[in-house]
């Protein structure tokens, strides 16, 4: 009798979780499905898609950035589709205690790999959740990246597992006690050892079998039915949403979404948007509600696991700002799957004016649909306008991200319906943007200022002459090199401008630049949000490089090298662009450049964001000073695809830090930790923000008067030249 309604209960309870979670799966479908259509690239090409997402799911790559979690975490993910054998088996269990699977019950193989599996889960789980418990907000506050999480889910699903892979071996003990199980001890040490202090009368064992096997199946049919009732139960979810997230992630190789910001798209994402003849009340120009984002979007709230890795690297939450990549996804999440029910059932702000409906007991209806995605605490926004405007655009969540949430899409998604339709943004963008379109760079100075270091380079000790281009690139010209606006106009970066074009010169190598016909690239406008103007610029842009048949590009700045290689081609304008640390790396490389002035420095290198994160360029400004003589290099703690930002991405060198610490004290704070003598980087923003960090640091007492921040080209310039070259006073701003 126990065993018949043991059977009848937990097979009532498999139809009713099983319906309950396809009802759910349905719903998260059609939520998803609010969003606007994505451009056709996403969809394919699929057999790449396919074996990408295998790869990186079965890698567990972005896991294993933090070994011993990515391992544990393997372990966990592995067992979840080969125990469902043991789920299968436990519901025969219930009925007969010495029910077996057909064909593999006695298979070593079988017995071994469901042993191994189990018990490296089960040590995995335990210190993943020891892990939760010793960070838990409560105990770390802003340290703690489970902060914003919901902590009694990310318990529960814990538990929930710990009790499956208990009842597991519960069950393999008895049948070992009983003389019933099939596989031998070497393959089944853990089972056997359970075994030894079992019971092995069957009239004992036998009801305990199907007790246990009960208690395993009603855990896991609950567990469905905790995933039906919680549609927003990410780290429950996201084993079955995240390879599907994974598969539509933006770029089929399996690279971060980073790089080129996301284009916009017309209403049906079949085409970029064309400014000249996009409607605004039909074409998004943003996101200013919910269902302007993409599908790929709501998919993205939908699979995130509020692991909180994005939060941890995330540099504003880091100096005490309020955005938290997690934070923002989760309220957009929220904010989601409270709306799309209505907007499933055609309610909008137009229908309840017509006809009121009341049947909605207890919601505010209209208040929800017409709530803004941006807005203060007062006007009742799902994303405080702190949090958007606090980004740097790094990338860092992003890169951490192990499910591929496109976090950097999302926000220049509302920072565009802010910049564009609302115009609501940071005042001094205000500047920022009229300097852009007057004079086409961000400090709107005269265009004839572009031309001011080339006139002081000629009128050094050794003078070096610069091309500038008058309409065609000569035939025997290699490289345009592209100084962009900072390198040109602001007289730190000028610095770095000038040693690059001496270490050209000395390479042998021709190159030309435009001088006046240069323009900014747009990166400051479009990250901000304004893609008017960038589209503007860039434009520009590729039709004078176009029109003097450029074909290669030299960029010192990683903003410009960025946009020129990744956003360009976007509006016809593909060029083979390199990063000025990529070619002098090579150069020395092919003994063209040869430093030989030993340099007796303790160096610390920063890593740009839109350099290294974004474009995966790490090694050649490390490879350069390991050329100079003398330099002894000192990695900062947190450096490559964790390195982290100086505070000038996303068009915030022109916004004020008026929240928490500033970005760039911190990371100075952070390479003072290596008593460095100079600190390098290979980024004009990089170095300004830097700089003024350092020079503040120096005021207080707190750092060498003789540390500076310089760009490995000026380094390398200084081993060639025997000293710190001479140079020029600056002509006057």
């Amino acid at each position: 009798m126990l065993y018949l309604t043991l059977g009848i209960i937990t097979s009532v309870l498999a139809v009713v979780a099983f319906t309950m979670f396809g009802l759910a799966v349905r719903q998260i479908v059609r939520t998803v499905n609010v969003g606007r259509p994505v451009e056709a690239e996403r969809k394919g090409p699929f057999g790449q898609r396919l074996t990408m997402a295998i790869i990186e799911i079965v890698g567990h790559g972005r896991m294993l950035k933090r070994p011993w979690v990515g391992v544990a975490h393997w372990f966990v993910m592995v067992s979840f589709p080969l125990l469902v054998f043991t789920v299968i088996e436990a519901q025969g269990e219930v009925f007969d205690p010495h029910f077996h699977l057909p064909f593999i019950y006695d298979w070593t193989v079988y017995g071994l790999a469901i042993e191994l599996i189990a018990g490296a889960s089960l040590v995995g789980i335990l210190g993943l959740t020891a892990y939760r418990v010793l960070n838990r907000p409560a105990r770390k506050g802003r340290d703690s990246r489970f902060m914003h999480s919901k902590q009694w889910t990310g318990y529960y699903v814990e538990a929930y597992i710990i009790g499956l892979l208990l009842a597991i071996f519960a069950i393999r003990g008895l049948k070992v006690a009983t003389d019933t199980f099939p596989f031998p001890v070497w393959a089944t040490p853990i089972s056997h050892a359970v075994g030894a202090v079992m019971p092995g009368e069957a009239a004992v064992a036998d009801p305990a079998i199907a007790l246990i096997a009960a208690f395993k199946l009603i855990i896991s049919y609950a567990f469905f039915m905790v995933l039906a009732l919680q549609l927003t139960m990410g780290v429950g979810w996201h084993r079955f949403i995240a390879p599907v997230n994974i598969y539509f992630k933006r770029n089929a190789d399996g690279s971060p979404s980073l790089g080129a910001a996301k284009q916009m798209m017309n209403k049906d994402g079949s085409a970029p948007l064309d400014f000249e003849e996009a409607d605004p009340d039909e074409d998004p120009f943003g996101a200013g509600k919910i269902e302007d984002f993409t599908w790929k979007g709501l998919l993205d709230f939908t699979t995130c696991t509020e692991c909180g890795r994005c939060q941890s690297q995330c540099p504003a939450w880091n100096t005490g700002k309020p955005l938290s990549p997690k934070k923002v996804i989760l309220d957009l999440q929220r904010h989601a799957y409270e709306k799309a029910p209505y907007l499933l059932q055609g309610i909008n702000a137009e229908t309840l004016a017509e006809k009121p409906d009341d049947s909605h007991a207890g919601v505010d209806v209209l208040a929800l649909l017409e709530k803004p995605l941006v807005g203060t605490e007062e006007e009742g926004g799902v994303i405080h306008p702190d949090e958007l405007w606090s980004c740097t655009n790094c990338g860092a969540c992003v890169e951490q991200c192990p499910v591929d949430i496109e976090h950097i899409d999302h926000i220049l998604d509302m920072r565009r319906y802010q910049v564009m339709v609302e115009s609501n943004f940071p005042s001094e963008a205000n500047t920022l943007l009229k300097n852009l379109e007057n004079k086409a760079n961000p400090w709107g100075m005269s265009e004839d200022k572009r031309m001011d270091w080339i006139e002081e380079l000629a009128s050094q000790e050794n003078p070096v002459e610069v091309q500038v281009v008058d309409d065609k690139l000569d035939a025997d010209t290699e490289y345009l090199f592209w100084v962009g606006c900072a390198g040109a106009l602001e007289d730190r970066a000028k610095k770095t401008t000038k040693a690059i074009a001496e270490l050209l010169d000395i390479a042998g190598v021709k190159f030309a630049v435009l001088g006046g016909m240069e323009a900014c690239t747009g990166d400051p406008a479009r990250r901000l949000g304004m893609e008017y103007v960038f589209q503007m610029l860039a434009q520009q842009n590729v039709e004078t490089l176009n029109e003097a048949g450029v074909t290669k590009i030299v960029a010192s700045c990683p903003h410009c090298f960025n946009t020129l290689a990744n956003e360009y081609p976007q509006l016809g304008g593909t060029y083979e662009v390199v990063h000025h640390s990529q070619l002098l790396a090579k150069l020395v490389d092919e003994g063209r450049l040869t430093p030989v002035e030993s340099i007796d420095e303790n160096i610390t290198y920063h890593d740009p964001c839109f350099l290294g994160r974004h474009n995966k360029v790490y090694t050649p400004p490390r490879d350069i000073m390991a050329k100079v003589p003398g330099v002894k290099t000192q990695e900062m703690h947190r450096h490559k695809e964790r390195g982290f930002c100086c505070g000038a991405g996303g068009a915030r060198m022109w916004m004020e830090e008026r929240i928490g610490k500033r970005i760039n004290t911190e990371r100075v704070d952070e390479a003072l930790t290596t008593n460095p003598d100079t600190v390098s980087t290979a980024c004009p923003f990089c170095q300004v923000m830097l700089g003024d960090a350092i020079n503040e640091k120096k005021s207080q007492g707190e750092a060498k008067e003789t540390l500076e921040v310089v760009d490995v080209s000026q380094l390398l310039l200084r081993s060639i030249k025997g000293g710190k070259p001479q140079e020029a006073e600056p002509a006057d701003a």
